[in-house]
């Protein structure tokens, strides 16, 4: 199942979609499928795999955390792409791969979505390329079946949004707001008229999904009240993860629970 087949899923059940992120490598690569599983069996609908980088620059200190630990464990991009692909072939959900340009040119854009195809990846995130300088990459991406997701901001205009949304496909990534990933426990004004903004200008041609900072259930529902097709939770699972590195079935059972609140709030 791809991406707009299961937001397709998701609007026949009148509810948003709940994307889980985690790094893939943290606390190990062995255990990562096994932590998707549990999000999944809790309700989570598409799993985003972080590919860890040196110096992520959209993230904030729990997912920069969670990276210098795969990272320090030896976690290749190749170890990546063989767990995506089991996670795809088991538990029949999409995975879209957040990676930094530099990860991909380093490989060669050619050979890694080649290599992504062959992992089944549904969707790339890659937060350092800019729609202006991906339309060589966007067509390669196409080519290979794999959608390319772009963000946008609360700062980003009517005039640069309409030209990510003709770039994105799978879905739009709306920024929830100003500065890095992270949990937060209220949403400012602008938050909430920033996704009424871009929902409206979007108006149906491509799913918005919205992450940066969500983490509780009402989280979910407010923004799913204003209309987003999905919602992004990374830094809360990534809390779990971090917390239980004793413990690995406590972990499991944690990460299920939270993707069941969250699921439980997704409902329109």
């Amino acid at each position: 199942m791809n991406i707009a087949e299961k937001f397709k899923e998701g609007k026949e059940q009148n509810k948003s979609l709940l994307i889980g992120f985690i790094t893939a490598g943290d606390p190990s690569i062995e255990l990562t499928s096994k932590l998707a599983e549990a999000m999944v069996k809790g309700g989570v609908d598409i799993i985003e795999l972080g590919i860890p980088f040196s110096d992520p620059i959209a993230d904030g200190p729990t997912i920069q955390s969670s990276s210098m630990r795969s990272l320090s464990n030896g976690t290749t991009t190749k170890d990546i792409l063989d767990t995506s692909k089991k996670i795809v072939e088991n538990l029949n959900v999409p995975v879209v791969l957040l990676t930094y340009y530099n990860t991909i040119m380093k490989i060669g854009t050619d050979v890694f979505l080649q290599e992504a195809a062959k992992a089944k990846i549904s969707g790339i995130v890659s937060p350092d390329l800019p729609p202006e300088e991906g339309k060589e990459y966007i067509k390669l991406a196409r080519g290979k079946d794999i959608d390319t997701i772009f963000l946008a901001s609360p700062a980003t205009n009517n005039l640069r949004l309409d030209n990510i949304i003709d770039s994105t496909s799978g879905f739009l990534y709306m920024v929830s707001l100003f500065g890095v990933t992270g949990t937060r426990d209220l949403f400012n004004e602008y938050s909430s008229d920033a996704a009424k903004r871009i929902v409206k200008r979007v108006n149906g041609r491509i799913p918005v999904a919205v992450g940066f900072g969500i983490s509780k259930p009402e989280h979910v529902k407010h923004f799913t009240k204003l209309g987003v097709d999905g919602v992004i939770v990374g830094s809360a699972f990534i809390k779990i993860i971090e917390e239980n590195s004793g413990n690995t079935d406590v972990m499991i059972n944690k990460l299920n629970k939270l993707s069941s609140e969250l699921s439980q709030a997704t409902n329109n």
